[in-house]
């Protein structure tokens, strides 16, 4: 039986949190499989039914996770007789007993967007600390005996930005389990939604964070409303623009304040996070599923919003078409403008809209996280045979020197 170990201590929110919480029961539903996983307080409770997965719950601040997984989890990872690391946090161990799967998944540390934004927004300090831990994934890179990320186009921008071999395996979707909850909204989410009945909703599902670019959402929202002149609308948030509200230190205060002096207070709907298995309910009550982020490794969400049958307006990024192909519209990243434009073209032809969820379903289909599983699974085995390999041809090289 294969002995796999999975460090997600940096799995807390977003994407990282998505993929733990879908690709551990898959794996954990394969044959001849043993799984111990390192993860982050709180998550515990939804992996205790799985029989064959052992689960080390750790509570360590940023700082001290990095430190105790390059100088402690070595040692329990020897412990448990593993024989594969799956490093899931975007960081690999320098010196793993074990073959290393790293998964890279973070695409600020090669955008050039996102610096410039950091430092549009006087963020010196962020500047320097993403810059330092973008080094830190570089070199994790280099690290680690394969490198997997999320999508084709953020496998190219790995291999330009490093030089070195990233595969790409496709992140997934279960439309069983994600819509498996029939548990109706927050009451208090239910009477929003409901208050907005007879208007466009369009919804976002994102906490607050810079390279979402929530600022060229909010400003298509006022010319978007004089082209339905008429017609109200409404954006739903799956978040709160107020400091302490959004996971790690990203500032809300600008979009919060664009909001007022725009005057369109009246428009967004901020709901704050809503529990990932009832989300599902939140996209089926939206019209129209909007993204304006400028980088991305794979967006979960757009997933989501297709298989629920909404039509999709993203930025127009290599990832966002590699994910939606022909079933959403896309604008220049930048412009508000356009965004306003597409999402008007569509609440405009509910022929136009229809055809596109339709698109979107079918596309959704083409992502599963019992695939995605398989060919870790898969690259596992590889690793495991590789190091059998060069384990025989050294035993071989010091007989025939010996």
């Amino acid at each position: 039986m294969k002995h796999l170990f999975i460090n997600s201590l940096a799995g807390t929110a977003g994407g990282g949190l998505t993929y733990i919480r879908n690709v551990i029961p898959h794996l954990a539903a394969l044959p001849d499989l043993q799984i111990t996983v390192a993860l982050p307080p709180g998550l515990q409770r939804e992996f205790r039914a799985l029989s064959n997965v052992v689960l080390r719950e750790l509570q360590l601040p940023t700082v001290r996770r990095f430190w105790y997984e390059q100088s402690g989890l070595p040692a329990v990872i020897q412990r448990c007789r593993a024989d594969v690391l799956l490093s899931a946090g975007n960081f690999a161990l320098r010196k793993s007993p074990v073959p290393q799967i790293l998964l890279s998944r973070n695409s600020i540390y090669t955008s050039a967007d996102f610096y410039r934004d950091l430092r549009s927004r006087h963020e010196y300090g962020a500047w320097l600390d993403t810059q330092l831990r973008a080094l830190l994934a570089k070199r994790s890179i280099d690290w680690a005996d394969v490198t997997v990320a999320p999508s084709e186009a953020f496998a190219a921008e790995l291999r330009r930005w490093t030089g070195l071999n990233v595969r790409a395996i496709h992140h997934g979707f279960d439309s069983e389990a994600f819509t498996r909850d029939s548990s109706p909204l927050p009451p208090d989410i239910q009477e929003r939604l409901s208050c907005a009945e007879g208007t466009l909703k369009l919804l976002f599902v994102s906490h607050y964070n810079y390279y979402r670019n929530f600022e060229t959402l909010l400003r298509a929202l006022p010319p978007l409303r004089k082209q339905l002149a008429g017609r109200a609308i409404k954006l739903f948030l799956t978040c709160k623009l107020l400091p302490g509200e959004n996971p790690g230190t990203y500032n809300p205060a600008t979009a919060a304040r664009l909001v007022k002096e725009l005057g369109i207070s009246d428009v967004v709907v901020e709901l704050g996070s809503i529990p990932y298995h009832r989300l599902h309910g939140l996209y089926h009550s939206a019209d129209i599923y909007v993204t304006p982020a400028y980088t991305e490794t794979f967006a979960h969400p757009l997933v989501e919003a297709m298989a629920s049958g909404l039509p999709v307006v993203a930025s127009d990024l290599a990832v966002h078409r590699e994910i939606c192909g022909d079933a959403a519209e896309y604008f220049p990243r930048f412009s508000p403008e356009a965004l306003a434009e597409k999402v008007a073209e569509i609440a405009r032809s509910s022929d136009r809209s229809r055809k596109m969820a339709a698109a979107g379903l079918e596309r959704s289909r083409e992502f599963s996280w019992k695939r995605h599983a398989e060919k870790i699974l898969q690259l596992s085995d590889e690793l495991i045979e590789s190091k059998g390999s060069r384990a025989l041809d050294a035993r071989q090289s010091r007989e025939s020197v010996a």
